[in-house]
């Protein structure tokens, strides 16, 4: 079993087996990241990941959920996907869900009918980084993709009924456009209807290109009451007709949600509005992390 520099991974996938189907991330530009900046992106060669999996089975003969890292391993071919799963399956009858990151590229490049493929051979859930629904916030994190992308790629992943979850971050815009930031991502939220929606608080570190302009003043980062303002004007715009699960709950949010919307928005709208009155409600920053 082989892990080649660091692994990263989604919250939900904590007790998860993680293979790595390819090392680093394609587009590797975004400048609050400082993922995978230890190796330069290369699709691994089969034979290794059939290894990796082969002893995995002889190490865990019970393994519920398998999640192919790294950053965007959908960006593979179907083909070589499907044999992956393939070999999953076989290996892990009792294998419940394949879980995979996915850039909106990834999904875009894929036809429905492969899609559907990979959901029936296996794939349970992809994760997508959206990260705002501001285009200028976008741009200025060097995404890779706009807004409209963001959304049709997410509406693709559920109309294949893959339950696709989506991550934003707080504090991405600083100071400057908070209000953009946050109105425009809720929007957003309506409009693609994600299964699930993950909000992060942006935090920083120095191999990230964010670093430099938050050291030198170009960019200032969100006091944390001004982070729970935001949070509560992103939530104020969120107008889904379908379930979502909205999670808040990151070790670096301040103030921790969970709910499913529509029907937990007020419940959660009253807790931001309880942390702006007692700040004693939000996380000390000592105990924040990625």
């Amino acid at each position: 079993m082989e892990y080649i520099g660091s692994v990263y991974r989604p919250p939900s996938e904590a007790y998860s087996l993680i293979i790595q189907a390819t090392l680093g991330c394609a587009h590797n530009d975004c400048t609050f990241c400082s993922m995978f900046k230890d190796k330069s992106f290369r699709v691994r060669k089969e034979d290794e990941i059939f290894r990796d999996l082969e002893e995995s089975r002889h190490m865990f003969h019970n393994v519920g959920r398998v999640f192919l890292a790294d950053g965007d391993a959908l960006a593979l071919k179907n083909d070589a996907l499907l044999r992956i799963l393939e070999k999953t399956k076989t290996l892990f009858p009792a294998c419940e869900r394949v879980g995979i990151y996915g850039s909106p590229q990834d999904v875009l490049r894929k036809s429905p009918a492969e899609l559907a493929a990979l959901r029936d051979n296996g794939l349970g859930i992809i994760y997508i980084g959206a990260e705002s629904g501001s285009d200028r916030v976008l741009a200025e994190i060097k995404k890779g993709a706009e807004r409209a992308q963001i959304i049709e790629a997410v509406q693709k992943i559920e109309a294949a009924s893959v339950p696709a979850s989506v991550t934003f971050i707080s504090g991405l815009s600083g100071q400057d456009g908070w209000e953009e930031h946050a109105a425009f991502s809720g929007t957003m939220i309506s409009e693609m209807e994600a299964s699930y929606v993950g909000l992060l608080t942006l935090m920083v570190e120095p191999q990230a290109p964010l670093y430099k302009d938050i050291q030198e003043g170009r960019f200032r980062v969100l006091t944390p009451l001004q982070v729970v303002e935001e949070t509560l004007l992103l939530l104020e715009n969120v107008n889904v007709s379908r379930k979502c699960v909205f999670r808040s709950n990151h070790a670096s949010n301040y103030v921790s949600l969970r709910g499913t919307l529509p029907q937990d928005k007020e419940r959660m709208l009253g807790q931001l509005r309880g942390a702006l009155q007692n700040a004693d409600q939000l996380k000390d920053e000592r105990f924040r992390m990625l």
